[in-house]
């Protein structure tokens, strides 16, 4: 695997719903946001579909806040929500639209997401909303890089992302040293307590995160990695 270039200063993180970059990407953000670069997250839904036994309208409202937190754990201040439905997000002109708006306003460096491929790492199939929004982020950076594609959105093109991030992938051929910032990544995930106490299931997220960064580390000789699929734009 090659090392994740760090030799830029912004970032952005753009996800489908509450708890997806923690999962190991917001591990990375921490040792970013430790470094003085600028991360900022967008999330297309709240997550209002992600918790069977609750109101939508209070889950919504929930996992706002515990996202928030989360964010603010890795060293993230800006954390902005597109509001799109949980659970039905749709790959089209539309979303391409509004993550074109996104990158335009923030002008990234780099772009961080999720694994859009069918299956994780090992097997196990994606969920929809995954594979819909991280492929829209890769086609919305080339959107935003053109002044000739969603001229009505009133944004300049910003043609300055070098490389999106997608962390989860089976095909990832990248990582991040992150040695030194795993208790911030899994108090990170923490912090989503009431989705996690939801579930019905006993999920131990320091167990779950340091399974993945150690055998990463190892394989690269590090103590502790993170692997992203990178892709040049």
């Amino acid at each position: 695997m090659d090392a994740v270039p760090e030799d830029w200063d912004r970032a952005l993180a753009i996800v489908a719903h509450p708890d997806d970059l923690e999962y190991g990407g917001s591990t990375a953000v921490a040792k970013w946001t430790a470094q003085g670069k600028t991360v900022t997250e967008v999330l297309a839904t709240r997550g209002e579909a992600g918790i069977d036994g609750m109101d939508p309208d209070e889950v919504r409202r929930v996992r706002t806040v515990e996202q928030i937190e989360a964010a603010r754990i890795v060293g993230v201040d800006t954390v902005e929500f597109l509001d799109l439905q949980d659970g039905v997000l749709e790959y089209g002109l539309p979303l391409r639209r509004a993550l074109a708006a996104a990158i335009r306003r923030h002008r990234p460096e780099v772009v961080i997401s999720v694994n859009f491929r069918e299956s994780f790492p090992g097997g196990g199939f994606n969920m929809a909303d995954h594979r819909v929004l991280g492929l829209a982020v890769a086609d919305a950076i080339r959107d935003a890089s053109n002044r000739w594609v969603f001229r009505d959105l009133d944004l300049e093109p910003w043609q300055g992302v070098r490389f999106a991030l997608f962390g989860g992938s089976p095909l990832a051929a990248h990582y991040v040293d992150v040695t030194g910032h795993l208790r911030s990544g899994i108090d990170s995930l923490l912090a989503h307590r009431v989705y996690f106490s939801n579930l019905g299931a006993d999920f131990d997220a320091a167990a779950f995160l340091t399974g993945m960064a150690e055998p990463a580390g190892r394989a690269v000789g590090v103590e502790h990695a993170m692997t992203f699929e990178l892709i040049e734009t």
